[in-house]
């Protein structure tokens, strides 16, 4: 599976003076005297876990997304479904509060547009679709009812830039509790015209807690923002 989320345009927000978002939590335990400390804070894995470093990659693209309120894109995706490789191009538009989404499909489906908007419309999405089908006129659906999922292996709820790396970040923090993992770094590779940081993960024998293979993050360099994701 592939998700490409490679940008159209400028992201607003400056890029270039990002600062990041420090949640700062702290425990007290106060007793008749004095308070405990504050507990210190537990890494997600092991540091000397090979995908120690590639999480701190992956939390520094988070934190280069968190002041990123609304961006356009070019979506592309390519996943086996039921068995069958699907693929699909869409122009995206996307807003962070409240989340919002509207797609317009290239091919297949062109022209197709759907409109997602978190808290509204009872959370259902919109379709609008294009040739005989648009004699039924605009359909609501539920996000990851049977109909919206039939060509998706993700709903529209967890789609965007943010999604994707959170996907990647919980996937890698699950997995190193375990120790089969290898993890490749290529600092020149290329998107396109962008330059990226590619991390690959992979597992050596393929086990039941591993649901990917391979997994490979795109960072753009010049951005830091991860703009792609390819699993197998």
């Amino acid at each position: 599976m592939e998700e490409d989320g490679t940008m159209s345009r400028g992201l607003r927000g400056g890029i270039a003076g990002l600062l990041a978002l420090t949640i700062a939590v702290l425990f007290c335990a106060v007793e008749q005297v004095a308070a405990q400390p504050p507990a210190k804070k537990t890494p997600a894995i092991d540091p000397e876990h090979p995908l120690a470093p590639a999480l701190d990659h992956a939390y520094k693209a988070r934190v280069a997304l968190a002041e990123i309120r609304d961006y356009s894109a070019t979506f592309s995706k390519r996943e086996f479904i039921g068995g069958e490789l699907k693929t699909a191009s869409m122009n995206l538009k996307l807003r962070e509060e409240p989340f919002s989404v509207y797609l317009h499909y290239g091919k297949p489906n062109e022209g197709r547009e759907v409109i997602y908007v978190a808290g509204r419309n009872n959370n259902q999405l919109f379709v609008h679709e294009t040739g005989l089908s648009r004699l039924v006129g605009t359909i609501s659906l539920v996000p990851n009812g049977e109909q919206a999922m039939a060509e998706n292996r993700y709903p529209i709820t967890m789609i965007g830039l943010r999604g994707m790396l959170d996907r990647i970040i919980e996937q890698w923090e699950a997995e190193g509790e375990f120790a089969e993992t290898n993890v490749k770094y290529y600092p020149n590779a290329k998107l396109g015209k962008r330059e990226c940081r590619v991390i690959e993960s992979t597992h050596p024998q393929p086990r039941k807690q591993f649901k990917f293979q391979m997994t490979r993050l795109f960072i753009d360099k010049e951005l830091g923002v991860a703009v792609r994701v390819e699993q197998y």
